[in-house]
């Protein structure tokens, strides 16, 4: 479980996140959603304990990811909106390099990197160097990277970005089993359509705050019964508005 208490950031004068609420359950897939320079990537990486917090709290699995971020990894996968494989190693070796980073060695790692190969479908890639993989190979690989060390909870920023409609829907598949599994899932994306296919509640934040969250019912219904991509639209115009400040005349 993840859970976002008032989670703030500033960098100067700019106020990135000015008070982040709210939770992701087991066997869930929560999207994370907002224009551009909303704050949700940054969210994302104070939940990957990349970025250190200026106030509040995220937690992973009850892990304070400020007071104890290597714990706290240790209950996390991360998919980056970059991939950042290393070019030179194979598939193989950029999950056993994961694994070793999280502690696993010997026998028990293997077991794992041949499961994930198996599950993801990356057989034919195994044992061939990242140097010249598809977009959505790259993906599955750092995916497979991700979830070496079996977490429970799993951060996808943007996993469908540049793919083709093949691709998106293996990944669309990959992204459910991670729910059956039970893991707790936040997923970003500026897609409307990924979003609607894929998450069981959505939480949309505009100027570093959240302004909305719910199913992707709750949201058409709030917006006035319009499908989930103006719904979204409708929300951030109306959050984005100048605040009122109130009637000072004499």
């Amino acid at each position: 479980m993840i859970e976002v208490e008032n989670l703030q950031k500033r960098f100067g004068d700019v106020v990135a996140v000015a008070g982040v609420t709210f939770s992701a359950r087991d066997g869930e897939i929560v999207g994370l959603l907002g224009p551009n320079g909303a704050g949700k990537t940054t969210t994302m990486r104070m939940l990957g304990t990349l970025v250190s917090p200026d106030g509040g709290h995220a937690r992973i699995d009850g892990i304070d990811t400020a007071r104890d971020p290597q714990r706290a990894r240790q209950h996390l996968g991360v998919l980056p909106d970059l991939r950042g494989l290393y070019p030179r190693l194979t598939t193989r070796e950029q999950i056993r390099y994961f694994g070793v980073l999280n502690g696993l060695t010997g026998e028990a790692l293997e077991a794992r990197i041949d499961h994930l190969i198996d599950k993801l479908d990356l057989k034919a890639l195994a044992d061939r160097r990242a140097q010249g993989f598809s977009q959505g190979e790259r993906t599955k690989v750092a995916i497979a990277r991700a979830l070496v060390h079996d977490p429970k909870n799993v951060l996808l920023d943007e996993p469908t970005n540049g793919l083709d409609v093949m691709s998106t829907r293996a990944m669309r598949d990959i992204v459910r089993a991670l729910r059956e599994e039970g893991r707790c899932v936040i997923y970003t994306s500026h897609v409307m359509q990924e979003v609607a296919a894929v998450c069981d509640r959505i939480v949309i934040i505009v100027k570093g705050r959240v302004v909305a969250q719910g199913t992707p019912d709750d949201l058409s219904t709030q917006a006035g019964g319009f499908e989930l991509e103006e719904a979204f639209v409708k929300i951030v115009e109306e959050a984005s508005q100048p605040q009122p400040t109130g009637d000072l005349g004499m």
